[in-house]
Order: C-alpha cells, then structure tokens, then sequence
C-alpha cells in the first residue's frame, strides 16, 4: 500500500497498515512526509473556513503540527524500535516492577491526547533473562507514542517485555490514563480515568502473585 497524492511533486512511502503500527523512516523521507502533512494541514485549516494565514498566532501552524506528529506525538510510528539489552537474571526469581512510566499518547479515534501512568512488572525465572530499568521506559514510550486506543497500547507494551525477557514466568501490565476525547468533547467529563491491564503467567494463574503486583501499585501510589 502507498500514499496517494494527485500532487506530482509528492513522494510515495509505503503506508502504515494501522495507525498504532511502525515503519521507520529515514531523516529524508521525515522531511518529506512533514512537508506532505504541512499541505495537508492548510487545506484542513481552510475547510474549517480559519483564517490562519493572517493570523499571526497561526501562521506557520500547519508545519507545527507536522513536525509535532512525526518528532514527537506519533515518533513511534516513524521511528526505530530501541535496542533491549537483557542479562542473565543470576538465579533472581522474584518480580521486578516499576511503576508510574509516564503514558503519553493519541487516541486513534479523534487524534486527542489521552495521558497516565504504567505500570510493568516480570517473574524471570532462573535459566531467563532480565532487562535494565531504564528499558522498560523506554518500551512504553516507543508504543505509547502513536494513534490508538489504550486497549492496543497495554497489549504492545506486554508482548514486547515478553519477547525480551526470555523464559519468563508471567508479565503484568496496567495502564491508567486519562482521555482528553472524554473531557473535551462527548460527555465533557474531566476526571474520568481509564484502566486496562494484561497479565500473563504467574501474575493470571496465582492469586498471590497478583495481589503483590496490585500491591506494589498501591505503594507507588501512596508515595507519590
């Protein structure tokens, strides 16, 4: 699949199947597609009949919000996966969580922003593998940034500490978040906050387990 323009001048790049999947690109082709989104964002503004281009507050809005899209609010889309170092886990068979990753993202519906917390959690076992700490941040912040619906994100976020730490017992995921698409616009609630959660393993198949990953998110919780 490509991108269709009827502008000659506008270069074609493979598509992105889903709006929460990836296809890195090169420095070039970014500077391309900015320049594509910036056309595209003009005429937007012009069908919503906003004078942008004499208003000095919103000239040069348009490539704003491309460049926002592909460097920041959806950099996970454009972008490489980052490189996950894992280590020997050295016979260590408890879990290891961190909690309160910051989540920012983009709901694939309206393309607003919806922001949280996550919350991971692992039981290596003694032939698997761990990963650094900083890692684990660095998994949510490349899923999180690109359109979608906070159900996908906790799913990518798990199949990926999951590939990682191999032979792992059970991976455990929460998200909290809160949608700006539900205070903005709808019921135009503020305070109406989101959570999703995917366990796997130990943390699905024992009780005790669980309870102690519900219970380290409580003291992350108490000690913010």
């Amino acid at each position: 699949m490509y991108y269709n323009s009827t502008m000659s001048d506008r270069v074609k790049f493979p598509t992105i199947p889903t709006a929460n999947s990836n296809h890195p690109r090169t420095d070039e082709e970014k500077i391309e597609i900015i320049n594509n989104a910036t056309k595209a964002y003009e005429q937007f503004l012009d069908a919503l009949c906003i004078d942008w281009r004499n208003d000095p507050n919103s000239e040069g809005t348009p490539r704003r919000v491309a460049k926002a899209y592909v460097h920041d609010i959806a950099c996970g889309c454009f972008e490489h996966a980052p490189k996950i170092t894992s280590f020997p886990a050295d016979g260590y068979d408890g879990m290891v969580f961190q909690g309160g990753i910051p989540v920012k993202s983009l709901c694939s519906h309206h393309h607003l922003a919806f922001t949280g917390v996550c919350h991971v959690a692992y039981i290596p076992s003694l032939e698997g593998r761990v990963i650094g700490l900083s890692k684990l941040n660095r998994i949510v912040e490349f899923y999180a940034r690109r359109p979608q619906i906070q159900e996908g994100l906790t799913m990518q976020i798990h199949k990926a500490i999951s590939d990682v730490c191999e032979k792992n017992l059970g991976v455990a995921v929460m998200v909290s978040a809160q949608h700006t698409c539900a205070c903005n616009r709808g019921v135009r609630h503020d305070g109406c906050e989101m959570n999703t959660s995917k366990l796997s393993g130990d943390f699905l198949n024992d009780a005790a387990v669980r309870a102690e990953f519900y219970q380290f998110i409580n003291h992350w919780s108490r000690g913010k």
